[in-house]
């Protein structure tokens, strides 16, 4: 009786961690006048969870082993950590006036929120909310400060600037700044962190910096408030969305040239990308909506209609 048990629950066993194995990520969506977090299957985009979280999330990361998700609430000056497996915040850890985006460290180990009322950058502790330090940054009203792939800098970016500000994170403080155009808004990193991509939003222009030098090397033309950067996990191509005109534009690395443009939901913001490639999200602000880019094709195969105000997606 034993062997027919034994390779039964074998079995069972085996096929549980097949179906993990294979299941698409998840796309989670934070709604800012909703309070709610939308949950996205990738694998048939649809909305498979919604999670009430905050009174108004906007900044958004999650932990590396899909443990935990990381909100900034602007009501309550915090950041609030909700535990995936029962969906329901555990913790809050004080921030400081008007916290807007937030991004953690490719292992896990810090987190980085920009603080607009404050002209600072919360670094903390991702596994305990511990304060290391507020960075002041020359930049006012902060919204973005993203680690480089390295975790050796970040780069904030801030409604009121014409520069991207350079934080050292080992020595915790500003140690220059890169000057672009007005309003500075997304960024990202190529995957090997030897470049950097910003929107600058009132300039309508995609700046691609060198890190090493931290300097600029190219001015890309992108469409009227261009405001959001997703780099695909290759680092072939550099997506930008522009809010005013409804669309996402895909930049070319190799030439720092836009090869395609996608129409999309109204006031599109905040993006993420499949690990894959293949999909991108796009959060549309004014549309209550996310649409999903097919990148091969570069054509939108998908509107999901999440919450109010959708800000921005993060995909684990």
């Amino acid at each position: 009786m034993r062997t027919p048990m034994l390779r039964t629950s074998l079995t069972v066993m085996l096929s549980a961690l097949s179906s993990l194995a294979l299941a698409a990520p998840f796309a989670y969506v934070p709604n800012e006048k909703s309070g709610t977090v939308s949950v996205i299957d990738t694998a048939n985009d649809t909305v498979t969870r919604t999670l009430t979280v905050s009174e108004r999330p906007r900044g958004i990361a999650i932990a590396p082993d899909g443990s935990r998700l990381y909100l900034t609430n602007s009501p309550t000056e915090a950041l609030i950590v909700v535990d995936l497996a029962s969906g329901k915040p555990v913790d809050s850890w004080k921030l400081g006036d008007s916290p807007e985006g937030l991004y953690i460290s490719r292992d896990g180990k810090l987190l980085a929120a920009a603080v607009e009322e404050d002209n600072s950058v919360a670094l903390l502790e991702a596994a305990t909310g511990k304060t290391l330090a507020h960075i002041k940054v020359e930049g006012e009203n902060p919204e973005h400060a993203v680690f480089s792939p390295d975790g050796k800098w970040l780069y904030a970016s801030a409604e009121d600037a014409e520069q991207v500000d350079v934080i050292d994170v080992a020595a915790m403080k500003q140690v220059g700044h890169i000057p672009v155009a007005k309003r500075p808004r997304g960024i990202g990193f190529t995957p090997d962190g030897s470049r950097a991509y910003v929107a600058c939003e009132l300039a309508d222009t995609v700046f691609a910096i060198d890190v090493a030098s931290h300097s600029v090397i190219a001015k890309i033309p992108a469409g009227k408030f261009s405001n959001g950067i997703t780099v695909s996990p290759d680092g072939k191509r550099v997506y930008v969305s522009n809010g005013k005109d409804a669309t996402v534009m895909a930049i070319d690395t190799a030439s720092n040239t836009v090869v395609g443009t996608v129409p999309v939901g109204k006031r599109p913001w905040n993006m993420a990308i499949t690990p894959d490639g293949a999909k991108l999200y796009v959060a549309n602000g004014r549309s209550d909506s996310v649409t999903v880019i097919d990148t091969a094709s570069l054509k939108a195969i998908k509107d999901i209609p999440v919450g109010s105000f959708p800000w921005g997606v993060v995909i684990q």
